[in-house]
């Protein structure tokens, strides 16, 4: 056996770690796969006779090339999150399905995610790497330019954005994501009736700009009338999540775990009575999302 193929089967025994890190710390399968094709390529153009441990190697590699496409996402975020389009999953490997990125999210965590993406890129790197594949500091530090007490932080400051904001007193928790959890299976089924149940007969609903889009915001009122919105919106659904939304449980819709649009909802004696839609990205921004737990 040559030393080409004895460095093919060595990193084949990694990619499927490598590509659960990188797709935790992308939110994407194509972006993972990207990344560890390019891990790969540059194995290939290194001396692997001189590399003691291959495993730590192919971690740093592939985490600094994560950290320069978050780098790069980063520079593009100005652009409406209106204009997203979730990509279409195609892994370059093994040639994925539209089906496997909604699989990799749920076994995820979608809230988990939508949080992710919030970070910073070297608080996700940080955060991933030493919270969820228990790498050290001291190895992470060099990967994102960092002393191991300031990588410290970073993976502490993105803890706490995961844990989020103070929620609900536990009982009221409960009962919102009850009444949550029942609006999005209804919506989801197309179940109008029961839509109509969980909605004050005053309930009223506000969507920003973005949401539509339109030029002012979209103000709807009315249990029957919200409830035809939500049948409009089936199959956006599909896409949506039960998260906390600023410490109350609210809905996330996020293709591919990119955050597209939240719903903040106001419940009261058990029927919800106001829902907030908000979609624009300053607002999006300050909205704390965090995961919602089993």
């Amino acid at each position: 056996m040559d030393e080409r193929t004895r460095q093919a089967e060595r990193f084949e025994g990694e990619r499927a770690r490598l590509r659960a890190m990188a797709y935790r710390m992308l939110g994407s399968v194509s972006e993972a796969d990207d990344a560890v094709q390019e891990t790969w390529l540059r194995l290939g153009r290194t001396d692997a006779a001189g590399i003691e441990n291959l495993g730590g190697w192919l971690t740093t590699v592939a985490a600094r090339v994560c950290l320069n496409m978050l780098r790069a996402r980063e520079s593009r975020r100005e652009e409406p999150l209106g204009a997203f389009v979730p990509e279409p999953v195609a892994g370059h490997q093994d040639g994925g399905t539209p089906e496997e990125e909604a699989i990799l999210a749920d076994s995820v965590g979608l809230a988990l995610l939508v949080v992710l993406d919030t970070l910073s890129p070297a608080e996700r790197i940080a955060f991933v790497l030493h919270d969820l594949f228990a790498v050290p500091f001291d190895e992470i530090a060099p990967m994102i330019e960092r002393s191991p007490t300031a990588t410290r932080q970073l993976a502490s400051r993105a803890r706490h954005r995961v844990k989020g904001v103070s929620p609900a007193p536990a009982a009221d928790l409960a009962l919102q994501r009850r009444v949550v959890e029942a609006f999005l299976t209804a919506t989801r089924g197309g179940d109008f009736d029961a839509l109509v149940r969980l909605l004050h007969p005053d309930v009223v609903l506000r969507a920003d700009p973005a949401v539509v889009p339109t030029p002012t915001p979209v103000v709807v009122r009315g249990a029957r009338t919200v409830a035809e919105g939500a049948m409009a919106a089936m199959g956006r659904a599909r896409s949506t999540r039960t998260g906390l939304v600023d410490g109350a449980a609210g809905l996330v819709m996020a293709p591919g775990g990119r955050l597209f649009l939240v719903l903040a909802f106001t419940i009261t004696d058990g029927v919800i009575t106001g829902i907030d839609v908000i979609a624009d990205p300053e607002r999006l921004r300050r909205v704390d999302i965090a995961v919602l737990d089993a």
